[in-house]
């Protein structure tokens, strides 16, 4: 049974380190939630760590970079695992071919192809249009308002020619203040359904969580398992990715999910058992917003 809890306060003792979630916890795509980020200045005041997990397909300095335009402080945070950089990680080590086609906005995403210097002797990555291509590299729709199903003739095509596809952020949707975007994990989930090979490494899969941890490590924590908490407001992404891995969870119900859950400023608890009965993910807390 999901616990509704009224702030972050409440259980933070009993964790030595946060994951936490950035779009629908920290911020809204446009500017940050002020009590998100006084929760965190706070946890890390008591001695905690706190380490942003993210499916931004852009690397850390990227993200950082963000977060500063958003709003939200350095202090509220020590580092940053996102799935840009496992993702690249792994487009470094040849896993979906030297010639790439790309899918996303190039101003946004350009860093994702910049060098990674902890990749030894990396593969010489070239960009090319689909014919030319040996696998596809994908930080995003490029429209994020179209039906993904504007992509099946190409994906018909990559998918006979027996490409992968290396998808850099699994969310399916995020919301951009009041705007609904669709994301690269609906395109990877669209190529999937037609029979084609999409690769992950944002939540909820495991190399992001490796990704933490080794982040996590480089600051001097040997924080256990048990005592990790991971928060965030995708049920099938960062709750079901926490649950995969062990950790303890709480789930904003404000975000991706304030109208199944009936949130106001906080959960509806028929409505929440309900959602999460469905989704068969059961997150260890609530709340409705993070505070």
């Amino acid at each position: 049974m999901t616990r509704i809890i009224p702030a972050l306060s409440e259980i933070s003792a009993q964790y030595d380190a946060l994951f936490v979630d950035l779009w629908g916890c920290v911020h809204d795509g446009v500017k940050a939630f002020p009590e998100a980020v006084a929760a965190l200045q706070a946890y890390r005041a008591s001695g905690g760590i706190v380490i942003l997990v993210t499916n931004s397909p852009k690397p850390r300095e990227g993200v950082a970079s963000q977060l500063v335009q958003f709003g939200v402080s350095d202090d509220a945070y020590d580092s940053i695992a996102s799935s840009g950089d496992s993702a690249r990680a792994a487009m470094f080590r040849g896993m979906v071919g030297e010639k790439v086609y790309f899918m996303g906005e190039w101003e946004r995403d350009a860093g994702f192809f910049e060098p990674m210097e902890i990749i030894h002797e990396p593969v010489n990555i070239t960009r090319v249009p689909l014919p030319e291509a040996e696998g596809i590299v994908c930080c995003g729709p490029f429209d994020p308002m179209a039906d993904p199903a504007v992509n099946r003739p190409d994906f018909l095509y990559a998918k006979q020619k027996g490409m992968k596809l290396l998808c850099a952020n699994p969310d399916i949707v995020v919301d951009r203040g009041e705007v609904r975007e669709w994301c690269a994990g609906a395109l990877a989930a669209l190529y999937t359904e037609m029979g084609g090979e999409s690769l992950y490494f944002g939540k909820p899969h495991p190399p992001i969580y490796d990704l933490a941890r080794r982040r996590l490590a480089a600051l001097g924590s040997k924080a256990d398992t048990s005592r990790i908490l991971a928060i965030g407001d995708g049920i099938h992404t960062d709750i079901q990715g926490a649950q995969g891995e062990d950790i303890d969870s709480l789930f904003i119900t404000g975000g991706l999910a304030a109208s199944e859950t009936k949130t106001g400023n906080q959960p509806d608890a028929e409505a929440l058992d309900a959602f999460v009965t469905k989704a068969m993910v059961t997150p260890t807390f609530a709340i409705g917003r993070l505070r």
